[in-house]
């Protein structure tokens, strides 16, 4: 399995389109800076089919040090989540 990063997303891009590698890189740093604008609103992002982005807040909870053992009080936080949309979920059966 190998690791896709976003300059090998980029060049896939250009690949299967007639757009410029700074065409689509203009794009897909667009497409990530507004998911994360909406997300950091509170907002839900919907791709049908890819999936759905949003955020969840997680509750405070104690936890251990795995170096010291100690218990420690892990803080509430909001966090980003994505979940996988049907066809997604088809084509990677």
């Amino acid at each position: 399995m190998k690791n896709v990063n976003k300059d090998a997303l980029v060049h896939a891009i250009v690949d299967k389109t007639e757009l410029t590698k700074k065409d689509v890189e203009a794009m897909l740093e667009a497409m990530i800076d507004e998911v994360t604008r909406e997300l950091s609103a509170g907002n839900k992002v919907t791709l049908t089919g890819f999936g759905t982005f949003k955020v969840s807040n997680r509750a405070a909870r104690e936890g251990i040090n795995p170096q010291t053992k100690a218990k420690i009080m892990i803080p509430a936080m909001t966090v980003p989540k994505f979940t996988a949309g049907k066809t997604l979920k088809e084509a990677v059966k």
